[in-house]
């Protein structure tokens, strides 16, 4: 824990150097820009797993992206979710949703603050098998949420609070005694580190975050927070590279795994139509 508070003093003792506000493992409270469309594929490893279910030492899934800009405060994702994290072969998954709307701004010369509520839904036919509630491929259900973000000239922070609700997949049924509902949070920071000057919008810019994750069932006291530092790079203003390693700090809830190593690429294009 000395670890952790450590970086995030640190992070707060640099605010004049900066940040982007672009995070890797959760999104801030601004929306894409308006008539911009972006593709992502995220590719998630579990290293060294090993279920009666599923015979080997790694797990991958792939989750293709796809992102609309409908206006300055509006933007949804449609997600699609295919792995081997339940079964030996790879197969598809589900899909899912998520949609943000930016309620709060509040701009200034090279700072920030902005406030956004956001729900996402995924229906999903793998079996239910986890206590964690996770949307992005294991469960059906829906989540609503609020997310707050400050951005100080190259410093970001951000903070993220929802609810989770579990329902049957596809196929498989929620069992009398599974989780249905639990809370999930986040503390993110940021800071761009290259370029050290602006000069022009085609600069590759290279950011670096630590992102504290967490969920949490009130009521069987099950719960776990992870560290995620990662790493960004931008070319072009356009074209994005984020490469995370996430593991659990502590934790009693079972989960598909305690870490895991993500490598995401993306794509936007701007004023994509009229």
């Amino acid at each position: 824990m000395r670890t952790i508070y450590f970086l995030i003093i640190s992070l707060f003792c640099h605010l004049e150097l900066g940040a982007q506000e672009l995070f890797t493992s959760t999104e801030p409270a601004s929306a894409m820009p308006a008539k911009s469309i972006g593709i992502r594929v995220t590719n998630e490893l579990f290293p060294l797993t090993s279920y009666e279910t599923v015979n080997k030492s790694t797990m991958y899934r792939l989750s293709p992206e796809v992102m609309w800009g409908i206006s300055k405060n509006w933007m949804v994702h449609l997600n699609f979710y295919a792995s081997d994290c339940h079964q030996n072969s790879f197969k598809a998954e589900g899909i899912g949703t998520y949609i943000k709307y930016r309620f709060f701004a509040h701009d200034e010369v090279q700072s920030h603050f902005r406030m956004a509520i956001y729900g996402r839904a995924s229906l999903v036919n793998n079996p239910i098998q986890y206590e964690e509630i996770n949307l992005g491929g294991d469960n059906s259900g829906a989540g609503i949420g609020i997310i707050a973000t400050q951005l100080l000239h190259k410093i970001a922070f951000s903070f993220t609070g929802g609810y989770l609700r579990a329902t049957d997949n596809i196929g498989y049924l929620l069992n009398p005694g599974q989780v249905k509902d639990e809370l999930n949070y986040s503390l993110s920071a940021g800071w761009l580190c290259l370029p050290v000057e602006y000069k022009n919008y085609s600069q590759p810019n290279l950011n670096l975050f630590v992102e504290f994750l967490g969920k949490a069932n009130p009521t069987t006291n099950e719960s776990y927070l992870d560290i995620a530092p990662a790493m960004q790079l931008i070319i072009n203003s356009l074209t994005r590279i984020d490469l995370v390693y996430e593991k659990q700090l502590y934790g009693n809830m079972l989960r598909i795994d305690n870490r895991q190593v993500s490598l995401r690429f993306e794509y936007s294009f701007l004023n994509a139509y009229k």
